[in-house]
């Protein structure tokens, strides 16, 4: 998802959304590393509203993670074992993701044609933006649903990771980090901040992927970055 994903409205009276006439606002920012996979192309964007609904299961979240941080297609039964689910179930919300271009089968993987492979379309994920969708009452309800949604896959993932932080070693324990900022920015500047802080992203994943399909792959993980910037007042 891109940096500022979500981001609320002000409230009523003050025409703030994202910006608007209060020009200088706090923005709270979160910065987190640790272990999992992230984009090397720019996201799709997602304007559909039933596309958007398809992400406001929890399990088809945790299941398009874990295809995503796979490096390459995966089965039903596969991710079932990952995800300690029904092969049945898994199978089914493969099916729904695939439906509307999340996912789509990898042909030429199956030795007897019987289990298909999946795998994400794309290399850039998909990114929301809120706006898109809170002009009727129902879009602002998927929206929070899914912010929600994958807040919490997030939360969990991070929490799995500070529960085995000590198993990664000093050298792991040191890089890995969390900053929490909280610059005086209008919203013509937190776009711009979002889009300087996409690009180094952007520079340091293809790093690693040029790295890694040289063989350099010696002490190389998986190193998710999660970016969160909206407005608040204090």
């Amino acid at each position: 998802m891109r940096p500022g994903y979500g981001v609320p409205r002000g409230p009523p009276g003050t025409g703030l959304r994202g910006g608007g006439k209060v020009r200088n606002i706090y923005c709270a920012i979160l910065v987190a590393f640790y272990i999992v996979g992230v984009m090397t192309e720019e996201p799709t964007r997602v304007t559909d509203l039933e596309a958007l609904k398809v992400f406001t299961h929890p399990l088809r979240i945790k299941l398009y993670r874990q295809l995503y941080a796979a490096q390459g297609p995966a089965t039903a039964s596969q991710l079932a074992d990952r995800v300690d689910e029904a092969v049945s179930l898994v199978s089914y919300h493969l099916r729904k993701m695939a439906a509307h271009g999340f996912i789509e089968e990898a042909a030429g993987h199956s030795s007897d044609g019987r289990e298909r492979w999946w795998r994400v379309a794309g290399n850039g994920g998909w990114s929301v933006r809120a706006s898109d969708f809170t002009g009727t009452p129902e879009g602002a309800a998927v929206v929070g649903q899914l912010t929600r949604q994958v807040l919490a896959a997030r939360m969990e993932q991070y929490q799995a990771y500070l529960d085995q932080q000590h198993s990664w070693g000093k050298e792991w324990s040191d890089a890995a980090l969390s900053i929490d900022h909280q610059p005086r920015l209008t919203a013509a500047e937190l776009q711009r901040m979002g889009e300087e802080l996409q690009a180094v992203l952007l520079r340091w994943t293809e790093h690693g992927r040029a790295a890694d399909e040289a063989g350099d792959r010696e002490g190389r993980e998986f190193t998710p970055v999660q970016l969160y910037a909206y407005p608040v007042r204090p």
